[in-house]
């Protein structure tokens, strides 16, 4: 049995970003997924002092149960979305370690050419001091991802699909692993 959580950088609801994670959790077929709203609070060391803010915990309670989870990181103007930022700074302050060994892919896509490759690189930087178990290639970063997807949602590029496939195998390799050895 497996239990996915998502997490897109992008608030809005059509997102491209958020089209790949749909895309992502489609083609690795879990038992359980969740798509955890990380429309939270800015992150405000004031705020901290009277307590976690009560859907951050609720946040981080999902990702704990996790198996893993998949990240789909926008990039705005060469950088990490400021939402999926400010998420990742009140995660890192929930007790316990959330993030330790926990299998984590990360995904991308673009209206333009890059494919957000330096959200992605970004996305990779910050959640490394958390201790996940990143799955680091194949990297999926979808260019030009507004002519990408068919009304459906799925993917067009059989390049992209099977790219996609392939860091979903081996996410999939990664839950394994961390089911038998931690």
């Amino acid at each position: 049995m497996t239990n996915l959580v998502g997490l897109c950088g992008s608030l809005r609801h059509a997102s491209l970003n958020r089209k790949l994670l749909n895309e992502a959790i489609r083609l690795y077929r879990p038992d359980e997924y969740e798509e955890v709203d990380i429309s939270l609070p800015l992150f405000d060391e004031d705020m901290e002092t009277t307590g976690i803010p009560v859907k951050v915990k609720e946040v981080a309670e999902v990702i704990e149960k996790a198996d893993a989870i998949i990240i789909a990181s926008p990039e705005y103007n060469k950088g990490i979305s400021g939402v999926l930022k400010n998420a990742l700074d009140w995660l890192s302050r929930t007790p316990g370690s959330i993030w330790k060994d926990k299998p984590v892919a990360l995904v991308s896509a673009a209206a333009g050419r890059s494919g957000d490759e330096t959200a992605q690189f970004m996305t990779r930087a910050w959640l490394t001091p958390f201790g996940p178990r990143l799955v680091t290639a194949p990297n999926v970063c979808v260019a030009n991802a507004k002519d990408q997807f068919d009304a459906n949602g799925s993917l067009v590029s059989e390049r992209y699909t099977n790219t996609l496939k392939l860091l979903m195998e081996k996410l999939r390799r990664e839950i394994r692993i961390s089911k038998t050895v931690f």
